[in-house]
């Protein structure tokens, strides 16, 4: 193991995989915010690829796990967890979506505990329970998630009864108690430690953790209220990293903002109010794809005004004449792009008797012939015309989407809005090579989001 990371020339402490593209982003986002050198992978990298790249503070790899059922899920995560092991790094992070949306059947964190827990021997699983800039909280145990109102205000719920994600079409949240909702993926023991504890000396706070590991705990569940609690949670996972054997952490990019925080790191929690905005205006067309359907999108789209809006009809995407119909469908893209006009492609909205179906809150079901449909439009139409900027919105499109590409990794460019990051598209194409990509989550992104990726995000002073 020595001798690999010596001849690779890097030494990271930190490896994570996002069971998603758009939470991979993020998490990718906060570690090179804070000042660490990191590179999110497509696949576990090789020798070689680690070599050009030279030396790494920390490294992930982007999958798909929570659209997986165990079975699947278990082989990518003995595969990535084997991989990082290799790497000796000293901290494994499992980075799930900041609602913990997951079930037995789909995206278990319970399967992704117990495959990765053969990798890091610590005591210590700890699970980071919210991300104070993204509106999630974890208190006493229970989570809560911010939504869009009305008004363009945000509510904060108790995430059972959060209007989007207690109607999650595949993973829906019917329990706000995290040690409940993990014990149903056969967590069977999670202990709890509650905001309150983060006002103690740190000496009393491990000691507290302590206590809680002498109940033999699968977990350790971890609230978290605001910003300052992150910086608790990463003395207590530097603390344990720091010993012989390497550390899981299971959570949104919250881990990752208290790995930041221990190490010292410049932290950034990404804000509406950033001071600066190092995102240039596109020096060219943009081209959109969105195949979420939650109603934080549909506002996104109604709100983009810069573009040609082309519909995508899923049953004629995937039907009989799915071949003829996305061959117009990029024909019409790819003529606009040319023309030099920014195009967005959304699937549609409304069911075949006009009901609206944007209540569901994502795209269609994990692993669906509308997802691999969506990244074969994404991939005809990058082959047909050159682009400097493109955005994908939804978690399972992202997901196939950019799998479908033939590029390696990403790398952080700039900042969008909390949750959503400009990034760097690493190929060995050239035409794909340094393209700039935007991946959004349902959920995630100010009204203007696509407004903003053509003409780059205005920050507030205040």
């Amino acid at each position: 193991m020595t001798e690999t990371r010596e001849s690779h020339g890097i030494e990271p402490t930190y490896a994570f995989y996002g069971d998603d593209f758009t939470g991979a982003t993020d998490t990718l986002a906060h570690l090179a915010r804070a000042g660490l050198r990191t590179m999110l992978f497509f696949a576990p990298p090789d020798a070689a690829r680690l070599s050009m790249l030279g030396r790494l503070d920390a490294l992930g790899v982007a999958g798909a796990a929570r659209t997986m059922a165990p079975p699947a899920q278990q082989r990518e995560l003995a595969r990535v967890g084997a991989a990082f092991a290799a790497l000796g790094v000293r901290v494994i992070h499992y980075k799930v979506c900041s609602t913990f949306d997951s079930a037995p059947h789909t995206g278990s964190i319970g399967v992704a505990i117990r495959t990765l827990r053969a990798y890091c021997a610590s005591e210590l699983v700890a699970i980071v329970g919210g991300q104070p800039n993204l509106r999630r909280y974890c208190v006493f145990g229970q989570l809560f998630a911010a939504a869009a109102v009305d008004d363009g205000r945000h509510a904060i719920y108790r995430i059972d009864r959060h209007p989007t994600m207690s109607r999650h079409p595949v993973t829906p949240m019917h329990e706000a108690d995290l040690r409940v909702h993990l014990q149903r993926q056969g967590v069977q023991h999670v202990q709890s430690i509650d905001w309150r504890c983060y006002a103690m000396d740190d000496a009393a706070l491990l000691a507290e953790v302590r206590r809680g590991l002498d109940t033999k705990p699968d977990a350790l569940l971890f609230d978290v209220l605001d910003d300052t609690h992150l910086h608790a949670i990463g003395k207590v996972l530097a603390h344990y990293a720091s010993r012989s054997a390497p550390l899981l952490a299971v959570g949104a990019s919250s881990v990752a903002q208290a790995y930041a925080c221990a190490c010292g790191a410049s932290t950034q929690f990404m804000t509406r109010n950033e001071a600066a905005a190092p995102l240039t205006r596109a020096r060219g067309p943009v081209f959109v794809l969105a195949g979420s359907l939650s109603p934080l999108t549909e506002l996104q789209i109604e709100a983009a005004h810069s573009y040609l809006r082309v519909e995508l009809d899923p049953p004629r995407m995937i039907g009989d004449v799915a071949s003829a119909y996305l061959a117009e469908r990029v024909a019409a893209i790819t003529g606009a792009l040319r023309d030099g006009r920014n195009v967005l492609a959304f699937t549609a909205r409304r069911k075949a008797n006009g009901e609206s179906r944007a209540h569901s809150g994502n795209e269609a079901a994990p692993q669906s012939p509308l997802a691999h449909a969506c990244a074969t439009l994404l991939q005809q139409v990058l082959d047909a015309v050159r682009l400097q900027r493109i955005g994908i919105a939804g978690g399972d499109t992202s997901s196939f989407a950019v799998r479908a590409l033939d590029a390696w990794g990403l790398s952080y460019l700039a900042p969008l809005s909390a949750g959503v990051s400009m990034c760097r598209l690493h190929s060995d194409r050239v035409e794909l090579d340094g393209m700039e990509i935007m991946l959004k989550g349902g959920q995630m992104g100010d009204t203007d989001l696509f407004e903003q990726l053509i003409h780059a995000p205005i920050f507030d002073a205040a």
